[in-house]
């Protein structure tokens, strides 16, 4: 069914040069949950490709340049679904924050988000005349827990801990939906540092403040990202037709806490700071609506399957992230 108000535009016929796979006959993707901050650079990306690209989101509002904004609710299809017909991909971003406190009620919504925007997609996708080719859909590291020293690849188990509990449903509903004509990958983010978004603004902030100290014993893992390599992880999955399954997406060398602060204080030329306590890190999260689990605890990721697939990572140590992105048009604060 076509509805003359959100029709897509004619497609452009600017060429892509890529090794991806896609087609020049379709030239469309769909990212749900596309107006946050991945979503907004995996937007660029690619627009820059020549694809158009509608987003999915709550609060739609007029765009130029290939993009459409699309409203949908994330818990049911509705006429949003119709984008989905003939697109090469849909990659799905949505979901609630979950930098706030963890209580059952926060828990309990972080799901509902996750999962109900995973079933909605599975059932537009399975009524689409012609499905999208692939579905790439977001997880997090999140899922093994806080697991010290022990190196994740994919193969690892699921964690105990809350959040670990909140991605093993968010991929059990991911991998139940039944969608034989479209290619399933799900890829597990770590850390990602971005410019515009994400944690390190924040950090950097703190830091050129000379707060950029150690967080509790300063021993837990960050299994980082550079934004540029996630977006190209997101462009892999979706146009590799060998790909399918769960693929860690996170740098080949997972950091301490500690390790990182002080490539974060050397990328902005400051110096030593002291170390923060685990009380004092609990009450600044509560002062601040976060949640402390977020920082005190960590996981050591390896992304085995991209490395065994050849992927080349752009930033693969975390000196030349930083110094990439804490240039002097470094991160917002």
């Amino acid at each position: 069914m076509v509805f003359a108000t959100t029709r897509l535009p004619p497609p452009t016929r600017r060429g892509w040069r890529c090794k991806y796979n896609f087609t020049m006959a379709q030239k469309r993707i769909v990212i749900a949950g596309g107006s946050g901050f991945i979503g907004r650079v995996l937007t660029a990306d690619f627009l820059a490709r020549g694809f158009e690209v509608a987003v999915l989101t709550r609060s739609p509002r007029e765009r130029a340049g290939g993009v459409r904004e699309v409203a949908w609710d994330g818990r049911y299809p509705g006429e949003w679904a119709q984008w989905l017909n003939g697109a090469q991909a849909v990659f799905n971003l949505a979901g609630r924050n979950i930098n706030c406190p963890h209580t059952a009620e926060n828990l309990s919504a972080i799901v509902a988000s996750r999962v109900g925007s995973v079933n909605a997609l599975a059932a537009a996708v399975a009524g689409a005349a012609t499905p999208p080719r692939t579905w790439v859909q977001a997880s997090a590291t999140g899922f093994y827990g806080d697991t010290g020293d022990r190196v994740c690849d994919e193969t690892a188990p699921v964690g105990s801990d809350a959040l670990a509990q909140v991605c093993r449903q968010w991929e059990a509903a991911f991998q139940a939906a039944r969608v034989p004509q479209t290619r399933k990958v799900a890829l597990r983010s770590g850390f990602v540092l971005g410019r515009d978004g994400g944690a390190l603004p924040v950090l950097s902030r703190l830091v050129r403040l000379f707060l950029g100290g150690a967080a509790g014993s300063g021993g837990q893992f960050i299994s980082w990202v550079h934004i540029a390599d996630l977006v190209r992880m997101f462009a892999t999955a979706a146009g590799d037709e060998k790909l399918s399954g769960t693929f860690n997406a996170v740098a080949p060398v997972a950091v301490t806490n500690a390790e990182f602060m002080r490539g974060l204080r050397r990328a902005l030329r400051r110096p030593w700071s002291p170390p923060a306590p685990e009380f004092a890190v609990r009450l600044g999260a509560r002062f601040m609506g976060g949640e402390p689990s977020l920082v005190l605890a960590g996981s050591r990721c390896l992304p085995a399957r991209f490395l065994s697939g050849g992927f080349q990572f752009q930033f693969p140590t975390l000196p030349a992230a930083l110094e990439d992105l804490c240039q002097s048009n470094g991160p917002k604060s």
